[in-house]
C-alpha cells in the first residue's frame, strides 16, 4: 500500500510541503483546463467515458442531493442529472468550472467552489457524493475521506472513480503507456507535458485497491467494496455511511 504520507507531501516526483502541492495543483488545472476533456479522451482512447456511465449507472437508484467532488467540466454530473435530484459540481478549480459552465447541455448542474479537506457543506446533507479522478489531488487524503464521510447523511453513499493497479500482465504496458506516451501527448496537445507529467505521477502513488478500501474503512465507512475496470488500470470504490448517527 502507497503511504498516504507519499500523497500528501509529493508533487511528481519532488517531495514538498502541503502549501506548495495545494498552489501547484492548481496551477496545473488552470494551465490544463482548456483542452482537459480533449486530453482525457486522447489518453483513454475514449475509455474514460465508459468508466464514468459505469458509474452513473451503479448509482442510479440514488435520488435527492448528489455532489459530484473535484467535478471539473461537469461531464460526470451531466451524466448524473435526474428529475429527482439536485446535481452540484464541488471543484476547487474555477477555470475548469468555468469551462462547463459555458457549456449549453449543462442546465440544472449547480456549481460551487470548494476543497475536498474542507468541504463547505453542512453535515450530514448529502444523500450521494462521486468523485472521478479527482481525490489524488487532494493535499491531504485522510482529511478529505474524512470530510466526505462528515457530509452524507446516515445511509449515504460514496463512490470514487480512480485510477489503480492493473492486473500483473497488464503493468508493464501499462506504464510504459503512462510514462512515455502521456507526458508526449501532453507536449504535443494541450501544451503542458509538466502538467502531465505530474498526472501521471499522482496515478502512480495513489493506494492500490485494497489500500484505499483500508483508508475508507478508517474514515468510518462500511460496505466497502470496489470494482475493478479494464483489468485494473480504473476502479469503482463504494462506501457507505453507517445509518448511526
Amino acid at each position: 500500500m502507497t503511504h498516504p504520507q507519499n500523497i500528501n507531501h509529493s508533487f511528481g516526483r519532488e517531495s514538498v510541503n502541503q502549501a506548495e502541492r495545494r498552489e501547484r495543483i492548481r496551477t496545473v488545472f488552470t494551465a490544463v483546463a482548456p483542452r482537459y476533456d480533449l486530453m482525457n479522451d486522447l489518453m483513454s482512447m475514449g475509455i474514460h467515458r465508459l468508466w464514468k456511465r459505469k458509474l452513473a449507472w451503479r448509482v442510479q437508484g440514488i435520488h435527492g442531493q448528489v455532489i459530484d467532488l473535484a467535478g471539473g467540466t461537469g461531464d460526470v454530473a451531466r451524466l448524473l442529472l435526474s428529475p429527482k435530484r439536485q446535481v452540484t459540481v464541488c471543484d476547487p478549480s474555477q477555470a475548469m468550472m468555468q469551462i462547463g459552465q459555458q457549456r449549453s447541455d449543462m442546465a440544472g448542474v449547480h456549481w460551487l467552489a470548494g476543497e475536498a479537506e474542507s468541504l463547505p457543506l453542512s453535515d450530514a446533507s448529502v444523500d450521494l457524493l462521486t468523485v472521478s479522478f479527482g481525490l489524488r489531488n487532494a493535499t491531504h487524503l485522510e482529511r478529505a475521506l474524512s470530510e466526505i464521510h462528515r457530509v452524507l447523511k446516515p445511509g449515504g453513499r460514496f463512490v470514487c472513480l480512480e485510477f489503480s493497479q492493473p492486473v500483473f500482465w497488464l503493468a508493464p504496458f501499462y506504464n510504459l503507456y503512462s510514462f512515455l506516451v502521456i507526458p508526449r501527448l501532453g507536449a504535443l496537445v494541450a501544451r503542458e507535458p509538466i502538467a502531465y507529467q505530474y498526472l501521471v505521477e499522482s496515478i502512480r502513488r495513489f493506494p492500490n485497491q485494497s489500500g484505499f478500501a483500508e483508508l475508507m474503512q478508517q474514515a468510518g465507512f462500511n460496505a466497502i467494496r470496489w470494482e475493478n475496470l479494464s483489468f485494473g488500470i480504473a476502479c469503482l470504490h463504494f462506501g457507505t455511511r453507517s445509518n448511526a448517527t
